[in-house]
C-alpha cells in the first residue's frame, strides 16, 4: 500500500470518529485514552481463518475486558486481505492487560502464520464519539 493510500485510510478513520463525535455531542477525550490504528496484510489463502479468529478475539475482548472501549475492524474496499483495526483502550494499563489475556494470546498464536505484515500507528485522539 502506498504512503498516499495509507494516509487516506487513516484520515478517513479519523474523520469518521470526528463526525460521529459531532453527532453525539461527545466531550473531549480524556488524556489517558490510548488510541491506535493497526494495519495488517493477511495471506489471501488464510483470509477466512483470520477473519474467524479476529471476530472471536474482538467479541471476547469487548465482552470481558472493561478497559477495552472499542475495537473496529474493516477491510480496505477492493483489498479484502488489507485489514485495519481502530483500537480504543481506557489507558495504557488496559492495553497492557489486554496483551496478557488468554484470548489475545490465542489470537496471536492462531494467526501468526496468516499475518504477512503488521504496522501499529500511534495516534493523538482529538474527539471520539458514537451514537
Amino acid at each position: 500500500m502506498t504512503l498516499r493510500n495509507r494516509f487516506l485510510v487513516c484520515a478517513t478513520m479519523v474523520a469518521a470518529c470526528v463526525l460521529l463525535a459531532q453527532r453525539s455531542g461527545a466531550s473531549p477525550v480524556p488524556e489517558e485514552r490510548l488510541v491506535r490504528i493497526a494495519e495488517l496484510t493477511i495471506d489471501a489463502d488464510h483470509l477466512d481463518g483470520y477473519r474467524t479468529a479476529l471476530t472471536e478475539e474482538i467479541s471476547t475482548s469487548l465482552r470481558v475486558e472493561p478497559g477495552v472501549l472499542s475495537l473496529l475492524a474493516v477491510a480496505v474496499k477492493g483489498h479484502p486481505n488489507q485489514i485495519r483495526i481502530l483500537e480504543i483502550y481506557r489507558d495504557e494499563g488496559a492495553y497492557q492487560a489486554h496483551l496478557l489475556t488468554p484470548h489475545f494470546k490465542k489470537y496471536k498464536s492462531a494467526t501468526a502464520n496468516m499475518v504477512k505484515s503488521l504496522t501499529l500507528i500511534e495516534t493523538d485522539p482529538i474527539l471520539l464519539g458514537t451514537k
